[in-house]
């Protein structure tokens, strides 16, 4: 086994997180900022890159933070090691609500495409990259971008997505989805970009003007809410800053009224 192989437990309900079990020796890898607690004998360090090919040198290691740099994450990854004798914990938290995916990477056949920003952790030995799609339709109007995130390993991988997520086995037919609730599939599941519908229903239809369409035979991951669609809804009644719209049965328009002497 090329990945370290770690234990693990999967904490809370719609708001979780995952704490991993290391024996002496044994290294995961993170996003950084991701850590929740550790316990003693851990150390961490920041490094560019994933950890997965030490023996790469300086330029590798340009290569590939310069590939997660396209992806709009940190070029540097943080590498927890347990320098103790004995097994210790370190838990992983989400930054928004949502559930945590465990994958198995040796049980889905070592590699799996997920949407850019649901990496959290994973076992040494990952492989953290970038995968381009072929489809100028795909990438231009994808909701996610040209570019997803690809992971490749054989030991245990942890991505995490908003809301309740569904898992769909694809047995030869087509499923049609909302880009934005797209979390991950298998390599051999198809990926492509379809107009949702007439014009009337692209523009009035209020589900967006392109749904995604998966094919084939594969697993697939959804997410029920989208961060994206949450965020959308707090700004749209977040409390406005000019004029005397302030939230009114907000604690900032309250702050407000009181700032104003009212």
């Amino acid at each position: 086994m090329r990945c370290h192989e770690v234990d693990y437990t999967i904490v809370g309900d719609d708001m979780q997180m995952v704490e991993v079990e290391l024996d002496p020796g044994e290294v995961v890898i993170a996003e950084a900022g991701a850590m929740n607690y550790m316990e003693e004998d851990i150390i961490f360090e920041a490094k560019m890159g994933d950890g997965s090919q030490p023996d790469s040198g300086v330029m590798g290691k340009l290569f590939s933070a310069g590939k997660r740099a396209l992806t709009g994450e940190s070029i540097f990854m943080t590498h927890f090691t347990n320098n103790g004798s004995g097994k210790r914990r370190v838990a992983f938290a989400a930054p928004y609500p949502g559930k945590i995916i465990p994958l198995d990477m040796s049980a889905i056949g070592g590699e799996i495409i997920c949407q850019k920003d649901s990496f959290l952790c994973a076992a040494l030995g990952t492989e953290v990259g970038i995968a381009f799609q072929r489809r100028l339709g795909a990438g231009f109007f994808g909701g996610e971008g040209f570019i997803l995130q690809r992971l490749r390993g054989d030991g245990m991988a942890f991505v995490h997505a908003s809301g309740t997520i569904i898992e769909r086995e694809l047995k030869g037919e087509t499923l049609r989805v909302d880009t934005g609730c797209l979390v991950a599939f298998e390599p051999s599941v198809s990926y492509d970009i379809q107009r949702a519908g007439s014009l009337k229903s692209m523009f009035f239809g209020g589900e967006g003007l392109f749904l995604a369409t998966l094919g084939g035979h594969g697993r697939v991951w959804l997410q029920s809410l989208p961060f994206s669609r949450l965020a959308d809804r707090i700004i749209a009644h977040a409390p406005k800053t000019g004029g005397s719209s302030k939230g009114e049965g907000s604690v900032l328009g309250g702050i407000g009224r009181l700032l104003d002497g009212d």
